[in-house]
């Protein structure tokens, strides 16, 4: 840990005075595109911005480490730091205060610091929200399957129903945290409106729509979360993986065809939420989905609609 302590402050030591100082705390985020989008927004934006990534998995680090790495950033002059898988719910006991919408949900994605204060705040449900919004608009919210239950699912269920869906089950190889993630959005959005899921077929055949929210189709993890055969083409899929874009379930559900949203818009809408935290100014965020297009090379067909934005 003592490793990543010091590349912390080293990065602090090299920054130009008046630099925003971020970054991003989590394990296996090599291929992490949110230094880029962070950075190059700011360039446009006329802002220093420094954002460096600091691999727990590159330092045989546990999640738990994470409180030592934020007290080490605020001490730095860090403004705040992204937090991602494993931390986003570890890092809740290393916090003074929460957002209404992080308390709600249990997890944290960003961390702002302000008057020696380490604020979380959650920004990928409506990062989610805003994806699905715009990357399928139209879809059928009635009944909606969903996929994973930590701290990304958590996010995901809270923007599915505040986004208006009729119903969620959720599904998690952990059953008793489907029946926590379960009760606690029952418990805000009513008992009708959130269960945990039981017979994952059948839930499937009678939803309009599923959402994917575990690590399965990363880079490290391959592979598909449900079998192929429970994806039809009257059925929407949203994944919320982005490392690759391409996920084996966003093949298979396309070639089922499926409408399918990838994790892409979630990535950016999330991030351009982050960085308005950061720096107090709120970004181009059409810009920052066509700079997310050409860092993965998406085609210019499917990149047509990042301007429509809401």
């Amino acid at each position: 840990m003592s490793s990543t302590v010091e590349a912390i402050r080293a990065h602090a030591a090299r920054a130009t005075p008046g630099a925003v100082l971020t970054g991003l705390i989590g394990a296996g985020i090599g291929p992490s595109l949110s230094p880029p989008l962070h950075e190059a927004e700011a360039r446009r934006l006329g802002l220093e911005l420094v954002y460096p990534r600091f691999d727990l998995e590159d330092e045989g680090v546990p999640a738990t480490a994470v409180g030592a790495l934020l007290a080490a950033a605020r001490d730095a002059g860090y403004r705040g730091l992204n937090i991602t898988h494993p931390c986003k719910q570890v890092v809740l006991d290393h916090l003074d205060e929460l957002s209404p919408d992080a308390a709600a949900l249990t997890a944290v994605n960003t961390v702002v610091f302000r008057d020696g204060r380490a604020i979380g705040h959650n920004t990928d449900w409506s990062g989610f929200a805003r994806g699905l919004r715009t990357g399928l608009p139209g879809a059928d919210l009635g009944a909606v399957v969903l996929l994973g239950a930590g701290g990304a699912g958590a996010a995901v269920a809270h923007g599915l129903l505040t986004a208006g869906a009729g119903r969620v089950q959720v599904f998690d190889l952990d059953t008793g945290r489907a029946a926590a993630l379960a009760a606690a959005l029952a418990g805000r959005f009513g008992a009708e409106r959130a269960a945990a899921g039981t017979d994952l077929a059948t839930a499937v055949g009678a939803a309009a729509g599923l959402v994917h929210a575990t690590p399965t189709g990363m880079a490290a993890h391959p592979g598909l979360p449900l079998p192929a055969g429970l994806l039809r083409p009257d059925l929407w899929v949203a994944e919320v993986v982005y490392r690759p874009l391409e996920t084996e379930l966003v093949r298979t559900a396309r070639a089922a065809g499926a409408r399918v949203l990838d994790g892409g818009r979630m990535a950016v809408f999330q991030a351009a939420e982050a960085f308005a935290l950061f720096t107090g100014t709120r970004p181009d965020a059409g810009r920052m989905l066509r700079h997310f297009a050409d860092l993965t090379g998406t085609p210019p067909l499917e990149r047509q609609p990042a301007d429509v934005l809401d």
